[in-house]
């Protein structure tokens, strides 16, 4: 990476901690470019050649965080066991991330607009990277037969779907029981 590529990281990685920062103490209806700028040592200009708003902000914000949990997670090996824990310790992580977990228990509309109304950046590296992997596992005979992105979506959406109704079921299945049934749901939709 170039010394002006990094330096671009280094700013844009300024301005999405800022917005992060506000967005866990004020929420996202608070969020403003001003504060973000302030926060982040910048100028509004310097945040308005990047994006055009904030909730183009807090979209980069959200890809970022939830490729920083990607990359974090790497299954132990080819299989599906590994597959499973690893799809499992996504899913936990996203949904106790500060500003993730904070926006699907908080601002359930802001959470719908970037995760369930559309198929996003941060999705779609997930999915690339399940598809991947269901291959992977499919080639050691762990995983059952079938189009491993329609199974890689369909896992997806499995996670997803345990994410957004933990906080609703959480006095009836707590964190550990939680865990176990989403490996068993997804070993068992997955096995040969």
């Amino acid at each position: 990476m170039s010394s002006r590529n990094a330096a671009q990281r280094s700013t844009d990685d300024a301005i999405l901690d800022a917005a992060a920062e506000l967005i866990q103490y004020g929420g996202v209806a608070r969020t403003q470019i001003a504060e973000i700028a302030r926060r982040a040592g910048v100028s509004r200009p310097t945040i308005y050649r990047r994006w055009p708003d904030v909730r183009a902000i807090i979209a980069a914000l959200l890809t970022r965080e939830v490729r920083r949990i990607q990359q974090a997670v790497v299954p132990a090996g080819p299989d599906r066991e590994s597959l499973v824990a690893g799809v499992v310790e996504i899913a936990e992580r996203v949904r106790d991330h500060p500003v993730l977990g904070l926006l699907l228990r908080t601002d359930p509309e802001v959470y719908r607009k970037y995760f369930l109304e559309r198929l996003g950046t941060s999705q779609q590296g997930l999915l690339r990277e399940l598809h991947g992997r269901i291959r992977e596992a499919q080639a050691t005979g762990s995983v059952r037969d079938g189009e491993a992105l329609e199974l890689a979506t369909m896992v997806m959406v499995i996670a997803e779907t345990t994410v957004q109704s933990y906080r609703t079921v959480s006095a009836l299945v707590p964190e550990d029981v939680w865990r176990r049934e989403l490996s068993h749901a997804l070993n068992r939709y997955l096995e040969p």
